[in-house]
Order: C-alpha cells, then sequence, then structure tokens
C-alpha cells in the first residue's frame, strides 16, 4: 500500500472517528458527575434528525447545527430530570431516551424529511484545507484537510482535558462524581452541577449527531447512527473516563470503521454485511477486556442530608 492509500486511509479514520469521540466526550461529563449515560445514541440521534430538518427548511447549515445542539441538551436535561429529579434507575433512563428519540425521529422523517414536502437537502459543510499545513506531504492530507466538526472534536479533546483537569469546574465535576456529600459540605451544588454537566454532554452529542447529516450523509436516515453512541460509550470506558483516553479509543474504532469501508470498495463480491460487522466486533472485544475503575458515585442517586 502506497503512502496515498495509507494517507487516505488515515483520514478518514480520523473522520469516522469524530462522532464516537464526540459521544465519548458527552458521556464523559456526565458520568464524572456522577450520572451513568447510555442516552448518548438516543441524544445523537435526535440531534442528526433536528439539523436535516431545520437546515432543510431553512437552507441554513449554521441555524441547523444551532437546532442540533439545542436538541441534544434537551433530550439530557430530560434524562437528567428523570435521574436527578425523580431518582429514576439511570440506566432504565437512558433507554426511555433511545427509544423515545428512536420512535421520535422515525416520526419527523415521515412527516417532513420525505417527498413531497421534503424541501430538499441544504448539503454538507465543505472541507478547510488549513493554508500551508495542508499542502505538508501525507501528513496534511491526514491532518488538514477536514471538515469543520472534525477540527472542532480535536480542538474539544485539548480544551475539555484542560477543564476537567485544571479548572475549578473540573474538579468540582469530578469531586460530586466521587463523592457527592463531601462535595456538598465544601459548598458545592452538587444537583447544579450534575444537571450542568449532562447538559454540556447533551450538546455535545448532539453534535455528533449533526456530524452525520451536516458533514458525512448531508441527508437524515432513520436510525442513522447504528449504534454509534453504544460505540462512544464503550471508547469512554476503554479510555478510562478521560479525554486524550476516549480520543485514542476512538481512533481505534475509527480506524476499524475506514478499514470496513476500504474493504467493501476493494472487495465488492464479498458481502458488505461481513465488513460493517467489524466495529462492533470491536466493540465487543474493548468491552470485555477492558477493567477501568468508574468514578465511585456514578449512577448513584444523591440526597440531601
Amino acid at each position: 500500500m502506497d503512502l496515498a492509500l495509507i494517507a487516505g486511509l488515515l483520514q478518514l479514520t480520523l473522520a469516522t472517528a469524530t462522532p464516537i469521540a464526540l459521544g465519548a466526550y458527552a458521556g464523559l461529563f456526565s458520568e464524572r458527575s456522577g450520572v451513568v449515560n447510555i442516552a448518548i445514541e438516543g441524544m445523537m440521534l435526535t440531534g442528526a434528525m433536528v439539523a436535516a430538518l431545520v437546515s432543510a427548511y431553512t437552507d441554513s447549515l449554521f441555524l441547523g447545527v444551532v437546532a442540533g445542539l439545542l436538541s441534544g441538551a434537551l433530550m439530557a436535561a430530560l434524562h437528567a430530570v428523570l435521574s436527578i429529579r425523580f431518582k429514576m434507575d439511570q440506566i432504565i433512563s437512558g433507554t426511555v431516551i433511545n427509544f423515545l428519540a428512536a420512535g421520535l425521529t422515525g416520526h419527523m422523517y415521515q412527516i417532513f424529511l420525505v417527498p413531497p414536502r421534503f424541501p430538499g437537502s441544504a448539503g454538507t459543510f465543505r472541507p478547510i484545507d488549513i493554508p500551508l499545513l495542508s499542502e505538508i506531504p501525507f501528513i496534511g492530507t491526514v491532518l488538514f484537510q477536514h471538515q469543520p466538526i472534525v477540527y472542532a472534536m480535536i480542538i474539544l479533546s485539548v480544551v475539555i482535558h484542560y477543564v476537567l483537569f485544571f479548572t475549578p469546574w473540573g474538579l468540582r465535576t469530578r469531586a460530586v462524581g466521587e463523592h457527592p456529600q463531601a462535595a456538598d459540605t465544601l459548598g458545592i451544588n452538587v444537583y447544579f452541577m450534575r444537571y450542568a454537566n449532562v447538559m454540556i454532554g447533551g450538546l455535545l452529542a448532539g453534535l455528533a449527531g449533526i456530524w452525520l447529516t451536516l458533514e458525512w450523509v448531508g441527508a437524515f436516515n432513520i436510525n442513522m447512527t447504528n449504534g454509534r453512541g453504544f460505540i462512544a460509550l464503550a471508547a469512554l470506558i476503554f479510555g478510562r473516563w478521560t479525554p486524550f483516553g476516549a480520543f485514542g479509543a476512538a481512533l481505534l474504532f475509527g480506524l476499524a470503521n475506514a478499514f470496513q469501508i476500504r474493504m467493501q470498495i476493494n472487495f465488492p463480491q464479498i458481502p458488505a454485511e461481513f465488513f460493517q460487522m467489524l466495529p462492533y466486533v470491536l466493540t465487543i472485544l474493548v468491552a470485555a477486556l477492558a477493567r477501568p475503575v468508574p468514578p465511585a458515585a456514578v449512577g448513584q442517586p444523591y440526597e440531601k442530608e
């Protein structure tokens, strides 16, 4: 395999790792504050549908992004209310969100996103070649010839690491996820921190969904997330609830996805489903082999004494 093919494969790896990494960051904020989030899939799916819907009817990709972000945050707020206010089992709450998102987006798709009412897709974001850097042989192709959400994901990896480990907000987030009672005695509002972090996670999950419709496909399809939210959760666990660890795990899944896409192109005689299952097989292996230690209070409802 020549360098051009390798560069193309790695470029595709980084692109397809984007929704996995963003979904993992969504889970990171939520679970570091003590709330289990298996609703990443539903938040991602909602963000994808709303972004496609709004961008199509307004002919504005920017408005589609804003709407997709807010829809992800809204689904996260529902998960937060169920988990924090009503102290519902957080696994059940996340499952409810996923089923709600699947039904709601499917219904909206049938009403607004199929002809004859559908006005047509607003398209996708164009790739942005970083001046000078994109011209570097091999490295330029891999890192500096992408669409904007891919660049945003890379920047967010650094920003989230800094926020989580070097700011008062990150310290408080980790405190309420490890020992909420002790955090409360120090004057930290446990409920507020959990609500806020779950909703920040919803914004990031919404952005992951936006990538699907406004950068990858250009249109919404029913259940188009195809389990990426659960793969993101596996990346979060494999990455030991750290931003850089989750990013590395997302790249691993992105490589598996890029590889299966290339294999479908190179071996059309083999059923595509055989290659498409590779990322999910990897997810099973990662989940089986990972032995991480989660935040101590994750999944435990907090009762203020």
